[in-house]
């Protein structure tokens, strides 16, 4: 029994052509990792004042007076934070080299609060709805504070911030208001009146 061969047809020329595109954009994706990757290591490398230094440069990064160094990554609306305003954020902390120090995690605080100085400065810069990246000098971060013994003292700390609410603090103390009065007329017994919560009441006069 013989067997009749089936001639392969030519591969057609615009095959070809989207073949060498595809081996071309996979050599650039390689070159292009390559380069991250060893972009990342030299950066790294850098001291703090020289990757600083070197970030100023960069597109979108601004620095305030203070040295904080910022990027807009989406613009939000309203005002910005301000003392004494609610805050709910969601936050990730790396360092130079990729290393994740802090997960990403919800954060709700009044700014104002304790927390490490270019961490509030750069919050009060945010409105709702945006997303910055914050790079922090140290003496911004956990180096603030002279003789720090933080093993983040002497690093840049860079925070990747979205602002998910932000309630003003007029509202905030209106609610605080509103909670201590309910708490008073929670705290009344029957016939009291108006005494103050754990005020004994006045004997009557005969």
């Amino acid at each position: 029994m013989s067997v009749t061969a089936v001639p392969l047809q030519p591969v057609k020329r615009a095959y070809k052509v989207w073949l060498w595109i595809g081996v071309v954009a996979a050599i650039l994706l390689a070159f292009a990792l390559a380069w991250a990757g060893t972009r990342t290591a030299v950066v790294a490398r850098y001291s703090p004042e020289e990757f600083l230094a070197w970030n100023k440069g960069q597109p979108g990064v601004q620095t305030t007076a203070s040295g904080l160094q910022y990027q807009v990554l989406q613009a939000g609306e309203g005002p910005t934070a301000a003392e004494q305003d609610g805050v709910v954020l969601e936050i990730v902390g790396t360092l130079r080299n990729g290393t994740e120090f802090q997960p990403k995690t919800p954060m709700r605080f009044q700014v104002g609060q304790p927390m490490i100085p270019g961490f509030t400065e750069g919050v009060k810069l945010m409105n709702k709805g945006s997303k910055y990246r914050f790079w922090l000098p140290p003496n911004l971060g956990y180096g603030a504070e002279p003789g720090s013994q933080n093993e983040l003292a002497k690093e840049v700390l860079i925070f990747d911030v979205e602002m998910k609410e932000l309630v003003p603090a007029s509202v905030i103390q209106q609610m605080m208001i509103q909670q201590q009065m309910m708490q008073q007329q929670q705290g009344q017994a029957p016939g009291q009146g108006g005494a103050p919560e754990g005020a004994p009441g006045e004997a009557p006069q005969r």
